[in-house]
């Protein structure tokens, strides 16, 4: 089992920056791959940014150069810098984590950009 516990959602403005993290409740090293998602209304999820126990990142192409993905293994912590936010990176975001082949989420917090 693992638990997740996201924070650092808010309101800002087009070009502005935001900081999401993940807790986990257990040593991130042992989960297979670790990411965001997220999701606008009358959308469906869609991946926002991955990164494996081997430190590999992927992105979607929508956030490529803008979005960065990091962890903290200290304190089991995954991140998402956001810069250049877009109105069109409006919704709840979701960490993901993929663990004995099953799929584990957080409760989701609200980025909203206005234009």
């Amino acid at each position: 089992q693992v638990q997740l516990v996201e924070s650092g959602g808010g309101l800002v403005q087009a070009g502005g920056s935001l900081r999401l993290s993940c807790a986990a409740s257990r040593n991130i090293f042992t989960i297979n791959v670790m990411g965001w998602y997220r999701q606008a209304p009358g959308k469906q999820r869609e991946l926002v940014a991955t990164i494996t126990k081997r430190g590999i990142t992927n992105y979607a192409d929508s956030v490529k150069d803008r979005f960065t993905i990091s962890r903290d293994i200290v304190k089991n912590t995954v991140y998402l810098q956001m810069n250049s936010l877009k109105p069109e990176d409006t919704g709840v975001y979701y960490c993901n984590a993929q663990h004995n082949a099953q799929d584990f989420w957080g409760q989701g917090t609200q980025v909203t950009v206005s234009s």
